[in-house]
């Protein structure tokens, strides 16, 4: 991988990625792993030391595993794995009479490959370059900036030069995507408009050492991030956040408009946020409006945004950083089948139903929806007020939040290319239900095969079809039509009669990256699968 352009040149590759955070990284990982030529423009020589977006799901890691740096991103956990990473939602302070376990992610381990993980957006980071080093057909450009943008009928052309003024380069692909953060360059010049909702909240971000806080908050062991309800935040969070065991801090709050460095007492506020006086010691003070933003379309012709270029939101919850992996998963082997011709163009078309349904989702019905409902319980209880009903009250969330936890669930009933009646919907949602059950559109949960091994170890590249206890001479008849398709399918054979029974299907037809695109029951035939690849692939 080189990481210099000539001093003024022309080069052609099939995909410019600009941005190289964790979405952009993974993107390029996704599509070199399919042999698929690309650039990544990034403006940062170094990861920023920024210790943000540190939730990763079990979905998330599933990705890791199949980018091939699982391992080495759970080597570089700076919290060891024994110590937990739960989460508190306490209500006044952290040291208050009144806490409960909350976003409990490791609740719907058993529905995913993988377990989840915790560790700093720059240790994520690090990670992926190193991977993305070993990718002969991915080349980042560190310490460069994409300059502008524009497209004809023979692709995209992006002006890029180096920030120490050493070179221009212009880029000429057939597709770009943009993971070039919420001011995007790319999403700009495309004409891609966007929809806001500004919350009118100025949010800081603090980040300190501090080993008095961790022996205050020993009495929650296994916890790695603290959320404080104050009625008097209407709704808003002080959040705190673990960046490694004992010593390193990051802390999100609102302040009031007006803050600035110099004219706000930031360790009286961390004090009032836990209830008692420790040690603190600052290492970074920024600040950010509290705001949705959300791309209109994920798509304009040969251009592409993901990540917070396509939409951007509180960091609440860890969605963040967890949605952005998606969109690079769900859009590189898109893309990839597109370059490689066994994709049409309208598989490239469902990447936006999908994931923008996914985000306004999660948006409305999760972080949007979180702010309302605090709002409200601090509105209607107190224990000041009246302590029977604010600890009943009380009580009743710390169900919900278990709840929520199972109801976050992504998928894509609805999609153009998911092969399923599903009256009402419309391509993406993060509302649904954790089930072992395959359903079109839905991840695809583990299972054991009568061998042992997972099926997730079976899984192909391209398109999979599972087969429990089906005729042979479906399998081979689907096996024979791909090949002449040319669209890549492997074949899952297995007579275990349990996990036939927990997936409810005797055929699944699953994507690339692991959603399932058709369910076949006991009637289904082959000519009902060949149908069902074939439109998944886009070509109907």
């Amino acid at each position: 991988m080189s990481q210099t352009a000539s001093p003024s040149s022309v080069e052609h590759t099939q995909v410019v990625i600009v941005g190289g955070g964790p979405v952009g990284m993974g993107l390029a990982i996704e599509l070199g792993q399919r042999d698929i030529r690309c650039t990544v423009i990034e403006r940062h020589a170094e990861p920023q030391p920024i210790p943000k977006g540190q939730n990763l799901t079990q979905r998330t890691m599933e990705h890791f595993h199949f980018w091939g740096a699982e391992q080495q991103l759970r080597a570089a956990r700076t919290i060891p794995p024994e110590y937990g990473i739960g989460g508190l939602t306490a209500y006044g302070s952290l040291l208050s009479p009144y806490s409960y376990d909350w976003l409990q992610r490791d609740l719907v381990r058993p529905y995913y490959f993988k377990s989840n993980e915790r560790l700093p957006q720059y240790a994520t980071e690090a990670v992926l370059r190193k991977r993305v080093a070993e990718l002969p057909s991915v080349r980042v450009l560190y310490g460069w900036d994409a300059e502008s943008l524009q497209t004809d009928d023979d692709g995209v052309h992006i002006t890029a030069a180096a920030r120490d003024g050493t070179g221009r380069v212009t880029l000429h692909a057939d597709y770009a995507v943009g993971c070039d953060g919420s001011r995007s360059l790319v999403r700009t010049q495309a004409g891609i408009t966007q929809t806001l909702a500004d919350h009118d909240r100025m949010m800081v971000l603090l980040v300190f050492r501090s080993r008095g806080l961790h022996e205050l908050l020993a009495r929650y062991p296994g916890k790695s991030y603290y959320n404080v309800l104050q009625p008097e935040l209407q709704g808003y969070w002080k959040f705190f956040g673990r960046v490694d065991l004992g010593n390193s801090w990051f802390f999100h709050a609102p302040v009031p408009a007006g803050t600035t460095r110099d004219n706000f007492d930031f360790q009286a506020y961390l004090h009032e946020a836990v209830g008692a006086e420790f040690d603190v010691a600052f290492e970074h003070i920024g600040f950010w409006d509290l705001r949705f933003a959300i791309a209109d379309s994920y798509r304009s012709g040969r251009v592409f945004v993901a990540g917070d270029a396509a939409h951007s939101h509180p960091p609440y919850g860890g969605y963040g950083i967890n949605t952005g992996f998606e969109d690079a998963r769900n859009l590189g082997w898109k893309l990839a089948a597109r370059l490689q011709g066994w994709g049409s163009d309208a598989l490239l078309d469902s990447y936006h139903p999908e994931r923008h349904g996914v985000f306004a989702s999660t948006a409305r019905d999760f972080i949007a929806r979180s702010i309302e409902v605090d709002r409200a319980f601090l509105e209607a209880y107190a224990p000041e007020r009246d302590r029977p009903a604010f600890e009943q009250a009380w009580q009743a969330r710390s169900q919900g939040a278990v709840g929520e936890v199972h109801a976050f669930e992504p998928h894509y009933e609805g999609s153009p290319v998911i092969v399923a009646e599903c009256p009402g919907a419309s391509g993406g949602s993060a509302q649904g239900s954790h089930r072992y059950a395959a359903r079109p559109g839905h991840h695809l949960a583990p299972a054991t095969l009568s061998a042992g091994d997972n099926v997730y170890e079976r899984l192909g590249a391209g398109y999979t079809l599972l087969a429990l206890g089906a005729d042979a001479a479906i399998t081979a008849t689907c096996r024979d039509a791909a090949r002449r398709m040319q669209i890549p399918l492997s074949l899952i054979e297995d007579s275990r009669e349990d996990e036939r029974a927990r997936y409810e299907a005797k055929l699944i037809l699953v994507r690339p990256d692991h959603y399932v695109a058709w369910v076949g029951g006991q009637d289904a035939t082959a000519q009902d699968a060949l149908r069902a690849l074939t439109r998944a692939s886009g070509r109907t």
